[in-house]
């Protein structure tokens, strides 16, 4: 397996929108239907967290508007935002928006091209429309196909593709008509997550009251080692456990995240890692605010881990890497040795033929990856 290795330290941005058209039923994210609100006062209030918060100093290699879905936004506010941070850092290695297919066309994507966007991350979900009523998703399979031409013809030659598996009443042979339908978009990464039941979602509650029925582990898990199958048959290279890229088009933004490096977060519920200190942002669009207007810190909870914590999440984020762990890297960013600090998950896991060790590196087999979760609970603590 061909394995990239970062040899310095990265950094990124994260820029949060918590608006999108409506909510969908399985999204337990922290966000809210843009009419109700004044976004545009949103969009300056972040602009103002920038100047409030990040030294002139800070230079991110990469940047990533999310959500909610910032695609939502009025494109005058969009283009707002992406001017004064294109203002701010005019060089960045990567710069990602996250768009919903029907949101944006020709014209606002060749616009956002122009200024600096060089990423698109299309929340795509399923092309079986049925499937995306059921989820509540408020766009169709043929919004998904004009979205990725319209990204084309705008000049974007690294575009994603995020898709849901495990959707009730779907089948392997519906996901293998999903995955084949991303492949023959021409795309350049797709990313791949088994639908998940959130607390107090409207779908979590419909399983509760018996009127949805998941989709049983076996078919689940068929469904991603599928994925991964077919995936890497069409040229995209597995590089951590839901995502996949042709080569070069791996996302710099989240592998930084996978490197445990540091980042700063904007916007309301937004993270931060900075300086060794874990951040989180005022979860509530008017608080957030009504803060930044009078000068106020937006920091609602804060907390500096301790060395060992640290490397107990550096561990569980370099494993969902297929590279997995460098041994000396890690080390050097941690302080500790990895062989001794989990000498017993990595002899227990070991020993099933479910963590190999080869080149400096500690990684997850194939066979793990369908139950890495449960695996990378016993790195999350010693």
């Amino acid at each position: 397996m061909n394995v990239e290795k970062s040899h310095c330290e990265q950094s990124g941005l994260y820029v949060h929108i918590p608006f999108c058209e409506a909510k969908c039923r399985y999204c337990g994210f922290y966000s809210e239907p843009v009419r109700n609100h004044n976004s545009a006062r949103l969009v300056s209030a972040i602009i103002t967290e920038f100047q409030m918060r990040i030294q002139t100093s800070f230079s991110p290699q990469t940047i990533y508007i999310g959500g909610g879905s910032p695609s939502c936004l009025p494109q005058e506010q969009l283009s707002r935002l992406v001017g004064e941070i294109t203002s701010r850092w005019p060089k960045t290695d990567e710069f990602t928006i996250e768009v919903n297919p029907g949101q944006l066309n020709k014209t606002s994507l060749s616009q956002l091209r122009k200024m600096g966007v060089n990423r698109l991350s299309i929340g795509a979900q399923s092309f079986d429309n049925t499937e995306l009523s059921f989820l509540g998703r408020r766009h169709s399979v043929e919004n998904i196909q004009k979205a990725v031409d319209a990204a084309k013809k705008a000049g974007f030659q690294n575009i994603g593709l995020d898709l849901i598996f495990a959707i009730p009443g779907s089948t392997l042979a519906s996901w293998e008509h999903n995955l084949m339908s991303a492949i023959d978009l021409g795309v350049q990464h797709v990313s791949t997550y088994a639908l998940t039941y959130e607390e107090k979602t409207p779908l979590q509650k419909a399983v509760e009251a018996g009127e949805v029925k998941p989709v049983d582990e076996e078919t689940d898990r068929l469904m991603y080692e599928t994925a991964i199958e077919k995936l890497e048959k069409a040229g995209f290279r597995q590089y951590e456990i839901s995502n996949f890229a042709k080569p070069g088009f791996e996302c710099r933004h989240n592998l930084n995240y996978w490197a445990n490096y540091p980042y700063i977060g904007v916007g309301p519920a937004a993270a931060s890692f900075w300086n060794d200190n874990r951040t989180t942002n005022i979860a509530e669009i008017n608080t957030y605010i009504e803060a930044i207007g009078k000068g106020e810190s937006v920091i609602e909870e804060s907390e500096t881990p301790k060395p060992l914590q640290i490397a107990c999440e550096t561990a569980v984020l370099n494993l969902r890497r297929r590279c997995g762990i460098y041994i000396d890297e890690f080390q050097k960013q941690t302080g500790y040795e990895v062989l001794k600090l989990f000498a017993e998950p990595i002899d227990k896991y070991g020993e099933l033929g479910l963590i190999e060790m080869t080149d400096g590196r500690l990684f997850l087999t194939r066979e793990a990856l369908p139950i890495a979760d449960s695996i990378l609970c016993d790195f999350s603590d010693v």
